[in-house]
């Protein structure tokens, strides 16, 4: 489908109605918080974006009511995460924007250098981890360009398939199996989509990348080294090591 014709729906009006709701220091904040996939608090939220209780309240219901988080309730706690995986999309396209802005000289990206090395955006990996794997499956012919995004080619469902990403499940869901998406300090594509958050799953799942503390950022483990030499081969530990 031509990308215009995705969103002839949309209203000018539309747009502007939910970027106002992202159009808030605090708000924006929230939500780069909840950008790694996990749900949080309110008191978590406000602590993150630096408000009070009730003001960190009143946003979290705009947010709500606009649909861009939602809440889950779970025994006397209510959490709050991301409704859907092109929320963080966009948030990771509008920082890439911010800071292509003319401003004085800084280098783009988050300022914590192990977020650059390796950070989750949503439910997908990104920084110099997300663009080396998905450079590593470009350059084996798993992946290929396809217009803006990504497709997996057959050689590439077959390696998915030998590392537990079942893509033909995935196919069957609603969600878009590739998605090419412009890293925020590397300027450079990531693997997002059905195909992405699988391969992120699964590599967290095996113990191969860990998540550092309560942050975004992520590491490759001494298994997950191993494991990346001999399923990806020493093309993935040059990008990683250049």
């Amino acid at each position: 489908m031509p990308a215009m014709d995705r969103f002839s729906d949309v209203s000018p009006v539309e747009v502007a109605a939910i970027a106002s709701v992202l159009a808030d220091p605090a708000r924006a904040a929230i939500l780069i918080a909840l950008l790694d996939g996990r749900a949080r608090t309110a008191g978590e939220l406000a602590f993150v974006a630096g408000i009070t209780a009730p003001t960190a309240s009143s946003h979290l219901a705009k947010l709500v009511d606009a649909g861009v988080i939602e809440v889950i309730a779970q025994g006397r706690h209510r959490y709050h995460r991301l409704v859907r995986p092109e929320t963080a999309e966009a948030l990771e396209a509008l920082t890439v924007l911010a800071a292509s802005q003319p401003r004085k000289s800084r280098t783009p990206g988050p300022r914590d250098l192990a977020l650059r090395e390796g950070r989750t955006c949503y439910d997908h990996f990104a920084g110099r981890l997300g663009v080396a794997l998905a450079d590593t499956m470009l350059d084996a012919g798993w992946l290929a360009e396809d217009g803006r995004d990504f497709r997996v080619t057959g050689d590439g469902e077959q390696f998915l398939v030998g590392i537990d990403v079942d893509v033909p499940a995935l196919r069957a869901e609603r969600r878009p199996l590739c998605r090419r998406c412009i890293d925020w300090s590397e300027r450079r594509p990531h693997l997002a989509g059905a195909v992405g958050a699988a391969l992120t799953a699964r590599c967290l799942a095996a113990g191969w990348v860990e998540r550092i503390g309560q942050t975004r950022g992520v590491r490759v483990t001494e298994r997950g080294r191993r494991a990346f030499l001999e399923r990806f081969g020493p093309d993935l530990r040059e990008k990683l090591a250049a």
